[in-house]
């Protein structure tokens, strides 16, 4: 149909009652136990006789074939579908291509299996999963089969072969989480805490799988996924929060969050398809149901585009517009399209998660949720291709925290399009780290710290002699996570502590890194914290604590962030400076940690402190000293010992606790004081958390 000028438009008002062609969610009739099913008024019986066979491994049967379901277990999977759930089964498979919801049904041929669901999105083209182990049946079988499937990409993806035992490596990390009193009711609507427990207990069994997976052989081909892995075991075993799908706010999840995996986002509700950009749910209307969206995610492989940081054009889906090979279509109103459409018609919100580079890893992305908006219009447009392409117009509601506007602004002060505000210096280092940091105050007319000379390491004013001999490590070209004759990871318990990309896997209580006594070179894996900054880091003025520190970059869970400089001094100079309470820059590593601090270790292990390691910068130290406390801290310190033959060679190192957004302060726990010093003079803290106990050491 032409307009008249001569364009072709397709006209929406003919189609806009059209449901959807096809849904995940099979529609099932509603039961006195059960009344919040998809179409509560259905009437007719469900007639189709039970499948036949052995259900695959990580399935049962469910209802309808085997009776109703109970809505008061919530540690029960449910089917996708029920009450707006997204699946607590294993992942088969999914199927990328566009900026919205399920695609069609099918099997690879390459990897048949029994039973399938495909979604779409613009990522990737084919990624399949294998199938989990049951959770009651994992316990059974230390070994599995590896099970690999193929990618469009020409690449093998192996998510589940492992020689160890998964099953009760997770039971470990959950009961080091003391998760007993998770209960159905947080698994249904959760809050700050139990989000922030799901997404810790995630990212530490996401990194353990990828250290066991680094300690293999690489096989060619073959893209490992602990990611997709990870969740999926989750999942199985009902870890998660915010089951039921909802419009608008998700209990838990803050504006500015960011998450490194789709995963994680299923996991916390936020957005329930794994790699499908559009979210959506049945409302029941009258005697109908129409689909109306509750997310999308904006990952840049579409069309979609910005007007301003509160402003989004979003692409709908179909069309097989990124999917190589297939010849590219017009989108349809249907499913995702459709529930936009009906969401713009409603009025209702719609949560916006923006999807940027990751610039430590150049093929992958963060997440950021940038908040509610809400569809202002939407329209057909022909896309690069030719095809129509549908449009749907995205406002930002006001009052809402800062999200992808931050990281805009960041952007421009990194390549220089827009000064930043307040800047005292470019670089407080003088060119002693390799990224310059940044000391900033817009907030009063102080200078910066006075007295102060940047210095990056650690002064011994006399050597430690080592209590142990170390004769180093001879791997030229550096460890590999595989070789256990490699003293240096025999030091580590037989593994590398850090995962391939350099985040550290877990809290340990001493980590041996190689130092001057290895022959292995600056970039070894095991050499994390010796090469300096890798983030952007800014030293700013607080309004009310002094100086702070926050970093311009996104900081994974895990990563390093630096280590804490200065002049070691024994404990004798440090009561000194005590008593005359001067003690402002000392760190002392005889502190033990709050219990905030503990999540990251699995293992609940105490530190180990080779001797007693006090630091003091005062006059001379890095970036660590500008660190605030906090009794809620998102960066925890780590003891690291380097290998040296002649001497102790002891840091303290600190990284990220959890995911943390950019302009976010860094902090940590300053610990709590043995008990024969209980009687030192506490400092009013100022940390504001909700956890805060209102003072410190």
């Amino acid at each position: 149909m032409e307009d008249d000028d001569g364009q072709d438009y397709v006209d929406k008002s003919r189609v806009l009652n059209v449901q959807p062609l096809r849904c995940l969610a099979p529609i099932f009739p509603s039961t006195p136990s059960f009344p919040s099913f998809p179409h509560p008024q259905a009437a007719s019986p469900f007639m189709c006789p039970p499948p036949a066979g052995h259900f695959p491994p990580g399935f049962a049967s469910f209802y309808p074939f085997s009776g109703y379901p109970d809505s008061h277990n919530m540690q029960t999977p449910m089917p996708f579908g029920f009450n707006g759930s997204i699946p607590a089964v294993p992942i088969n498979s999914f199927r990328s291509g566009a900026n919205g919801d399920a695609g069609s049904s099918g099997r690879s041929s390459r990897n048949p299996g029994p039973s399938q669901y495909e979604e779409e999105d613009c990522h990737s083209d084919w990624v399949h999963v294998n199938e989990g182990e049951d959770s009651s049946k994992a316990a059974t079988k230390k070994k599995r089969i590896p099970k690999r499937v193929r990618a469009g990409s020409g690449q093998d993806i192996n998510v589940a072969s492992s020689d160890v035992d998964v099953d009760a490596m997770v039971d470990k990390i959950v009961e080091s989480f003391n998760l007993m009193d998770f209960d159905a009711f947080k698994r249904a609507d959760g809050d700050k805490d139990s989000v922030g427990y799901i997404r810790m207990i995630y990212d530490l069994l996401r990194r353990k799988l990828s250290q066991i997976e680094d300690s293999k052989e690489s096989t060619p081909g073959v893209t490992r996924r602990p990611d997709l892995r990870a969740g999926t075991i989750l999942m199985n075993k009902g870890i998660r929060t915010n089951v039921k799908k909802r419009i608008g706010v998700v209990p838990g999840v803050e504006v500015g969050d960011i998450f490194f995996f789709r995963m994680e986002m299923c996991l916390v509700g936020l957005h329930a398809p794994i790699m499908a950009g559009i979210d959506y749910m049945g409302l029941k209307v009258s005697q109908d149901e129409e689909p109306v969206a509750v997310s999308i995610v904006s990952s840049g492989g579409y069309e979609d585009n910005s007007e301003d940081a509160d402003v989004l054009v979003y692409s709908g889906q179909g069309g097989n517009i990124n999917n190589k090979g297939m010849e590219i279509t017009d989108q349809k109103l249907e499913r995702g399209n459709l529930a936009l459409e009906k969401s713009l018609h409603r009025g209702n919100e719609v949560r916006v998660i923006r999807g940027v580079k990751d610039i430590a890893n150049p093929t992958g992305k963060i997440y950021v949720y940038d908040g509610l908006y809400k569809i202002q219009e939407s329209w057909v447009d022909k896309g690069k291709s030719g095809c129509n392409v549908f449009k749907y117009k995205l406002v930002r509601l006001s009052g809402q925290p800062e999200a992808y506007t931050v990281w805009k602004s960041v952007q421009q002060w990194k390549d220089g399009s827009t000064g930043r505000v307040g800047v005292i210096s470019h670089d407080l280092t003088s060119g002693a780290e390799s990224i310059p940091v940044s000391l900033v105050n817009d907030v009063d007319d102080e200078k910066g710290p006075s007295n102060f000379t940047y210095y990056p390491g650690l002064k011994y004013l006399k050597p430690v002699n080592s209590n142990e001999s170390s004769t180093g490590c001879g791997c030229h070209g550096g460890c590999l996570a595989g070789n256990s004759s490699c003293p240096c990871i025999q030091r580590n318990g037989g593994n590398l502590p850090y995962t391939t990309n350099g985040v550290l896997v877990s809290q340990k209580p001493l980590i041996h890194e190689c130092g001057s006594s290895c022959i292995c070179p600056p970039s070894c894996k095991n050499r994390v914290c010796q090469s300096g900054l890798k983030i952007r880091l800014e030293v700013f003025k607080t309004k009310d604590k002094g100086w702070g520190l926050r970093s311009w970059d996104p900081i994974r869970s895990g990563a390093f962030i630096c280590e804490y400089a200065g002049e070691v001094i024994d404990i004798t100079s440090a009561e000194e400076l005590r008593c005359v309470n001067d003690d402002d820059y000392i760190f002392d590593a005889t502190r033990t940690n709050q219990s905030g601090e503990g999540f990251l270790n699995a293992s609940n292990e105490t530190l180990k402190i080779p001797f007693p390691l006090i630091i003091n910068a005062k006059h001379a130290g890095n970036v660590a000293r500008f660190m605030n406390h906090s009794c809620s801290p998102n960066v925890f310190w780590q003891p690291v010992l380097r290998e040296n033959s002649k001497e102790c060679d002891l840091h303290i190192v600190f990284y990220a606790y959890r995911h943390i957004p950019p302009m976010t302060e860094l902090t940590y726990s300053y610990g709590i004081v043995p008990p024969d010093r209980a009687d030192q003079r506490r400092k009013k803290c100022l940390c504001g958390s909700a956890k805060c106990l209102g003072y410190f050491y």
